[in-house]
């Protein structure tokens, strides 16, 4: 393998920096140990072996996976104290959308809840008021109807979400349909009521007896 430093002169000046990031990315990794207990099993761990292993070896290392970037404390405390919850619903499409893409791209990690059944529109309803009208955002206890970027943006900046661009993009997709929802142009028509004809009364024949004078 070529050492550091002659990996180094042979790149020219501008790279150095990368090729040694990636140099030292590729060279460090975790040390294993492979070892046998007592018994005669065979132990591969990260740690060194006990005083009574045997056969101790060090196999070649192995590199590890790459370490996930922790999350951005101002992040973390918004999201403890003011959570993020999308309401919306299998027919609702394009506002929809769009008040889902309008989080995923300003990369707030969000909870999104679809209403289609009778719990998930008393969630909506005691949440917004009333359960007719998605999408509903709600940061903390502050609730948005419909969608506005504009008002979106003002929610999450004084909860103090960081601000567009700060974050990386997401791609939460929208909720799988349940399998029970049932559509409304697709439930069984029901015929409206018709208003009840009084009984006709039987028009009186020539011999009907009349009423007295």
């Amino acid at each position: 393998m070529i050492g550091a430093r002659s990996f180094a002169a042979a790149l020219p000046a501008a790279a150095l920096a990368a090729a040694l990031l990636v140099f030292v990315c590729a060279t460090q990794a975790q040390q294993l140990y492979r070892w046998t207990d007592d018994q005669g099993r065979t132990h591969v761990t990260d740690t060194p072996p006990p005083p009574s292993a045997k056969g101790v070896q060090k196999p070649k290392a192995a590199v590890g996976a790459a370490a996930q970037p922790q999350m951005p404390y101002d992040l973390a405390v918004a999201q403890r104290d003011f959570p993020v919850v999308l309401y919306t619903s299998p027919p609702c499409k394009a506002a929809c959308d769009q008040a889902r893409g309008a989080l995923n791209q300003r990369g707030i990690p969000f909870k999104e809840v679809l209403v289609y059944d009778e719990d998930s529109h008393e969630q909506l309803k005691k949440v917004a008021g009333r359960s007719e009208e998605v999408p509903v955002l709600t940061v903390g206890r502050s609730v948005q109807k419909g969608f506005s970027q504009e008002s979106y943006d003002a929610l999450l900046d004084s909860a103090r979400y960081p601000r567009a661009g700060l974050l990386p993009a997401r791609n939460q997709p929208a909720p799988k349909t349940p399998d029970d929802y049932v559509a409304p142009d697709s439930r069984p028509a029901v015929a409206p009521a018709e208003p009840v004809k009084p009984a006709e009364e039987p028009r009186p024949g020539p011999y009907s007896p009349r009423a007295p004078k």
